[in-house]
């Protein structure tokens, strides 16, 4: 495949980011924190997996994903993304996890908040990131 299939391809990927970040931000104001949780996290997932794209890197799971963003844009990067940035993503998925598969896990509006915040900043990055690439 060619650069630009992956061109295309990481715009559609953020264009989906969008979108699930979107149904997180309603999900939080119809209380539904666990959902919301669950939407956030896979509009980081799938923003990475349109950075990833420009590298022409294709993963085919979430570990997978955040160890090639960890490698290729926090370790080998020129310094955009940050560790920090990495720690805003892992974080987002225990949130999930234990969002989806701890049935005693009690989700909090403060706690959705603040992951729909880093999960809203992340995007933005990413897409901002994109955009001086290959827009």
């Amino acid at each position: 495949m060619d650069r630009e299939y992956y061109d295309e391809l990481a715009k559609v990927r953020l264009i989906r980011a969008n979108e699930l970040l979107e149904e997180a931000v309603g999900l939080l104001e119809r209380d539904s924190y666990k959902s919301a949780n669950n939407r956030a996290f896979y509009a980081m997932e799938k923003s990475i997996k349109a950075l990833l794209a420009t590298e022409q890197i294709e993963v085919t799971t979430h570990n997978g994903g955040l160890k090639q963003f960890n490698y290729c844009f926090i370790y080998s990067g020129d310094g955009t993304f940050t560790p920090e940035d990495y720690q805003k993503i892992a974080s987002a998925e225990q949130i999930r996890n234990a969002s989806d598969y701890d049935d005693f896990y009690v989700a909090s509006k403060e706690e959705t908040r603040r992951l729909l915040e880093s999960t809203k900043y992340i995007v933005e990055k990413i897409g901002s990131y994109i955009a001086e690439r290959i827009f």
